[in-house]
């Protein structure tokens, strides 16, 4: 039998604010980037890796299987004098989870590739049975005050089980105010899939996707968002001749008005990602 559940395809959403998508190519010399990063990194023979003291690794090129774990670059539209690089850190010392290390991410001058600000975000390449499948800049227009753009990092993560399957898209802003990058929007859940099932039909399934838009209200000088959930269930299970039939549950959207308090934008709990 084959099963049917076309709510948990997620397609585009419909968003004010659609993401930009990364490309590898900005890049363009990431073995240059890095040393220009860290200039005590060694580099392999191969020249295709780093290693910072003790064991911190970092692959400057990767290829598709490596691709979460590799340099991500994408020049900013709001500042295309910029280029964003998310530089993975992972320990390779490591023994008790698949992956454990940090995301440092730079803001670079694309002509010197002069590292202008950098952020360390620990813990943010750290998986296990939840794996890592992708990472991402979203750059989209997030005008969030006078003088302050913001751009975001997506980091897409999925469990593949055929009874109980998890995937989960989380994103986190940084504005860039003075010669300060920091995070103003911390693990926002913006796209996922899960349920359970006896592994051949019957079970429970559910998907959901947001949207996000800038509003014209302010708190604290910066404009409000407003995230859009837009979810779907589907309950499938055999027919009377034993081929497994979907059946949807009526959609639900769900509006969330996030609020700048002087630091950050509080994330509404039920997009919050896990952990946090």
């Amino acid at each position: 039998m084959r099963i049917v559940l076309p709510v948990l395809l997620l397609g585009a959403a419909l968003a004010s604010l659609s993401p930009a998508k990364a490309a590898a190519g900005d890049c363009r010399d990431a073995a240059a980037l890095v040393q220009q990063a860290y200039p005590n990194a060694r580099k392999s023979a191969d020249g295709n890796s780093f290693t910072l003291e003790p064991h911190t690794s970092i692959t400057s090129t990767f290829t598709e299987s490596e691709a979460p774990f590799g340099l991500v670059c994408k020049i900013w539209p709001a500042h295309v004098d910029l280029l964003l690089v998310a530089v993975p850190l992972i320990d390779s010392a490591n023994s008790d989870h698949l992956h454990v290390g940090d995301i440092e991410l730079l803001v670079v001058d694309r002509n010197t590739l002069r590292v202008r600000q950098r952020l360390l975000q620990p813990g943010l390449m750290t998986d296990d049975a939840i794996v890592i499948e992708k990472v991402e800049f979203d750059t989209s227009r997030y005008a969030l005050a006078p003088n302050v753009s913001a751009f975001g990092l997506r980091i897409e993560m999925a469990h593949h089980s055929l009874t109980a399957p998890f995937t989960e898209t989380d994103l986190r802003l940084y504005a860039l105010t003075g010669d300060t990058l920091r995070v103003v929007l911390d693990g926002l859940v913006v796209a996922g899939s899960g349920g359970d099932s006896d592994g051949s039909c019957a079970g429970y399934f559910h998907s959901s996707q947001v949207s996000l838009a800038i509003s014209p209200a302010r708190h604290h000088g910066y404009h409000d968002i407003t995230a859009i959930e837009r979810s779907n269930t589907d309950n499938p299970s055999p027919d009377h001749n034993g081929e497994c039939q979907s059946h949807p549950g009526k959609p639900a959207k769900r509006t969330y008005w996030m609020r700048y308090d002087g630091s950050r934008y509080a994330v509404p709990a039920a997009l919050k990602v896990m952990g946090l």
